[in-house]
């Protein structure tokens, strides 16, 4: 091999590649040796050696110095393949270093492919690519489109090729963002202390200022919002929130939770949690929709955030003393001093540090394992009736589910009405029904005036066959005959209504009827 071609391809390889001369001399002089053993045995000793100066080749086997003639003699062509190998070895490594170095930055690349919910990035000299699962939720990417992403994850992957892997989902790319819109940042005038994020929904982001004059969360707002603008843009929409940092738990804690009000903060250090209390109010608030703003703030400050009312916390007090009593070898002033440390549940119990509980409750190493056997006991016992409770519900909500869908498929004069429907036409049958038989009780009325009067010839008869009877006496004149065919219920009340009032009460339910 000519000296001056060794000297030409390890610098043109260095200048495009950037690959370092001296890991190709390397690569060079470990084929040359690994050739010269394929011709002289593996078990010899042979040893080659470039001069970086002029490329010049020298070799000994088993000490002794070959010539040229003998050095030429080895395999050129098994040298090139091995060479070519150690190139391409080397450029992977060359690559492996330079992104691994760049893992948590952020870079900007041209997406080539965009199909099946993975992206491919083109940083250059390498091929990223952008996992669905890294991608912002909500959004959609596009071929030929610039994207930014921070470097997540650099491996190797099937023989010398390198993957990166890109993220946009990372806390560390809104940090980046910030950095990039906010040149305070990097003079270090303020400063991020956390970030806390669930992609395309919301951030938390805690920020400081060591300068007393300067106000961290307007310099990152910027004026009218045109910074945290930039940053939302490039982050699909995503909301964020900017918090002042403090060192105080019971200060940062209430700056998490905005926009909510808190009342109080009490810390619970032993199991690291946090009570907050705030008012009716702004609970639903402090929680945020479906926890999230409880759960970013737990994230932001590093504590295990609960958030209840006055009243909640007494009862959930209450209830943990009389819990925690029940288990034998605790005493109600245990108890008592359990829960002014947190611990407000059997599943906190069963996780208390042994050591810390016996010098707490002054208890022996045996009591207290006892007492955490107990109380892992009972809050299994506990996780198993939430369990069965949580079927129920499901079966039930089933069922309510099954029975909508067979109700939407069947006939509409099938269908059993709504509640309303069956008021109305219960109140609608009740009025026809007593309608009626007011109109049974006026032809019973009528019926009993013609039917029930005696007749002369009756009345003689009845007269001559009762003896020493007056007939006069006995015998009913028409009107006390109709008062005698009245109705049982004219008879029986205390105020009988005449025939015309029961008459105008029944029209009167039927006019109510027909309008309920």
């Amino acid at each position: 091999m000519n000296p001056q071609d060794i000297l030409r391809y390890v610098d043109s390889l260095h200048r495009d590649r950037n690959i370092d001369p001296e890991l190709l001399f390397q690569a060079i002089e470990s084929a040359l040796q690994s050739a010269a053993k394929r011709q002289y045995g593996e078990e010899s000793d042979v040893v080659v050696s470039i001069s970086r100066e002029n490329g010049q080749i020298s070799a000994t086997l088993e000490g002794k110095p070959l010539g040229d003639d003998q050095i030429g003699r080895i395999g050129a062509q098994t040298a090139k393949q091995v060479i070519i190998q150690k190139v391409r070895e080397a450029e992977r490594d060359a690559l492996m270093i330079e992104y691994r170095d760049q893992i948590g930055e952020i870079v900007s690349g041209m997406i080539g492919r965009a199909d099946g919910g993975v992206a491919t990035v083109n940083l250059g000299n390498v091929e990223a690519i952008l996992p669905r699962s890294e991608q912002i939720p909500g959004e959609s990417l596009h071929a030929n489109e610039r994207v930014r992403a921070i470097v997540y994850e650099v491996r190797p992957q099937g023989g010398n090729r390198v993957r990166v892997v890109l993220s946009r989902t990372r806390p560390q790319f809104v940090q980046r963002l910030f950095e990039q819109e906010i040149p305070e940042l990097n003079d270090e005038v303020i400063a991020i202390k956390s970030i806390s994020r669930e992609p395309g929904y919301r951030s938390k982001v805690a920020v400081s200022s060591d300068d007393v004059n300067i106000d961290p969360i307007s310099v990152c707002v910027g004026y009218r919002g045109s910074r945290i603008k930039a940053v939302r843009e490039e982050l699909a929409g995503e909301h964020i929130d900017v918090v002042r940092y403090d060192s105080d738990p019971e200060v940062l804690i209430p700056n998490a939770l905005q926009p909510a009000e808190v009342d109080q903060v009490l810390l619970c250090d032993m199991i690291g949690r946090a009570i907050v209390l705030v008012k009716e109010d702004q609970l639903s608030l402090a929680i945020g929709r479906r926890g999230q703003n409880v759960r970013l703030a737990s994230k932001l400050c590093g504590w295990d955030i609960e958030i209840m009312t006055g009243s909640e916390l007494e009862e959930q007090i209450e209830r943990a003393v009389t819990g925690f009593s029940q288990i034998p070898g605790i005493t109600e002033e245990i108890a008592q001093t359990l829960v002014e440390q947190g611990y407000l549940s059997y599943d906190d119990l069963s996780v208390i540090e042994p050591d810390q509980f016996a010098e707490m409750a002054g208890l022996t190493e045996e009591q207290v394992d006892e007492i955490v056997e107990m109380a892992e006991a009972k809050a299994e016992e506990a996780e198993r009736a939430a369990a069965d409770e949580r079927r129920v519900r499901r079966e039930t909500e089933k069922l309510d589910r099954e029975r909508a869908e067979m109700e939407a498929h069947m006939p509409a004069s099938e269908k059993t009405p709504p509640v309303e429907e069956q008021t109305e036409a219960t109140a609608t049958e009740e009025a026809e029904t007593e309608n009626a038989a007011t109109e049974t009780a006026e032809e019973s009325v009528a019926a009993g005036e013609t039917a029930d009067e005696p007749s002369a010839e009756s009345a003689v008869e009845n007269s001559e066959d009762a003896p020493n009877a007056d007939s006069t006496a006995e015998t009913p004149t028409a009107a006390e005959s109709t008062e005698e065919a009245a109705s049982p219920e004219e008879t029986s009340s205390e105020e009988p209504a005449t025939v015309g009032e029961s008459a105008s009460a029944s029209e009167s339910e039927k006019d109510s009827g027909g309008n309920a």
